[in-house]
């Protein structure tokens, strides 16, 4: 089987997010995504069996979320190539504008105000593996999309975040 099959059975850490107080198993979900409606969809599914029927949930409960619980899980990140001080979390995602240059990084800043302006929340992409030009490049592109459109790609970026942090949480050396 492939390296993948690691991610299909049970592991130690999903074991321990199954385990975990509801107030605890919450706030950890909060951590990954800041939407309430997603965080009490999968608190509602636990006990989980593998890794990706949790992964399965995520992506279920991501796409019945509204607009509202949409905007609440935006609302959780912070702009691109400004991750906020203390959080980890973001500015490892966010690594790819690490080392950008003063131009670019005035040009994110230029990008993500006209992003927000025209759509109302901040540019939402899952920056894991990106480099600061292809988010640039993202942004630019997508600055022009009808806004219903844009929920949607805000929507699909979010799921992918949301696995990559799940992942994290059920790691098998996380902490509880």
């Amino acid at each position: 089987m492939t390296s993948s099959s690691s991610t299909s059975s049970s592991t130690p850490g999903l074991a321990r997010f199954n385990a975990l107080a509801e107030h605890a198993a919450a706030a950890a979900l909060h951590e990954a995504c800041a939407s309430a409606a997603w965080g009490r969809g999968l608190l509602a599914g636990r006990p989980y069996a593998t890794v990706e029927d949790l992964f399965a949930a995520s992506d279920a409960v991501m796409a019945g979320l509204t607009a509202e619980d949409l905007a609440e899980a935006m609302a959780g990140h912070p702009p691109i190539g400004r991750p906020e001080p203390g959080d980890p979390t973001s500015a490892r995602e966010q690594r790819g504008m690490a080392g950008a240059s003063d131009e670019l990084r005035a040009e994110m800043l230029e990008l993500n105000l006209a992003y927000q302006d025209r759509f109302g929340h901040v540019f939402l992409i899952c920056a894991t593996g990106r480099t600061g030009e292809q988010m640039r490049d993202a942004v630019r592109e997508r600055i022009g999309n009808p806004p219903e459109r844009e929920r949607e790609i805000v929507r699909t970026e979010l799921g992918k975040i949301n696995r990559i942090r799940l992942a994290r949480l059920v790691e098998e050396d996380a902490p509880a």
